[in-house]
């Protein structure tokens, strides 16, 4: 009724919007529906062929920095994108951190590489929010890279050094630690014995960010090895 009835139509869409012919539009209509909600097919599809009578109709397209997308090699298919939301769904951690912690209008892992693209030093820590399982790429119903997108923009975002010095130096030293299977498994030991007796005051510190909203989880009897 909204578009229908007043005499004045305006409608806005993004460059990536535009599909080749008419007959492409089922594919993309099931696609959506089935990928977002397991639906067939939705009830909330309209279809507009000009504006109603007396009226005026305008598409306005809108670019806002998606020119550059489909000139980058490493991230134009992230306009293939069709907003099913299937890629947040299987992200394990979309599913445990919730979609205002992304502080972008898109979340997940689409979200993570559209706004790091389009503002690399305030959507710096996004592309870490990411265990690079793979799950959303394979999840993608157009088979997006999304895992090789986020760690295009980690080696983007560290070779133009806007990467916090505090996370740089402990990647390091995850990256020391881990390629020292012996000291791992050793430190893993050691985190489940003398974590859950250390006090809380040393544990959720000024530096300890994540904990200031959250608990630490229980500490496992064994290791996962």
């Amino acid at each position: 009724m909204g578009a229908s009835l007043p005499k004045l139509h305006i409608a806005c869409m993004g460059i990536e919007k535009v599909i080749p012919r008419l007959q492409d539009l089922s594919v993309f209509t099931r696609l959506l529906a089935r990928s977002a909600t397991g639906q067939a097919i939705t009830s909330y599809t309209s279809h507009f062929h000009g504006p109603v009578e007396g009226g005026q109709m305008h598409i306005v397209i809108v670019d806002n920095k998606r020119t550059p997308f489909l000139q980058s090699e490493s991230y134009k298919k992230a306009l293939n994108c069709i907003r099913c939301g299937a890629c947040m769904n299987t992200c394990p951690i979309y599913r445990r951190s919730g979609g205002h912690s992304y502080d972008y209008v898109i979340p997940g892992p689409i979200g993570s590489t559209l706004s790091t693209f389009r503002d690399p030093k305030k959507h710096k820590t996004l592309p870490f929010a990411c265990t690079l399982c793979g799950s959303c790429s394979n999840g993608c119903p157009v088979k997006i890279d999304l895992d090789a997108q986020l760690y295009n923009h980690r080696q983007d975002l560290s070779a133009k050094d806007i990467i916090d010095p505090k996370k740089q130096f402990m990647m390091k030293a995850a990256s020391w630690l881990m390629s020292h299977p012996t000291l791992f498994d050793l430190a893993g030991k050691v985190a489940r014995k003398v974590v859950p007796l250390l006090p809380k005051a040393l544990i959720y510190n000024k530096s300890n960010v994540w904990g200031r909203q959250r608990d630490l989880p229980n500490m496992p009897k064994n290791s996962f090895k």
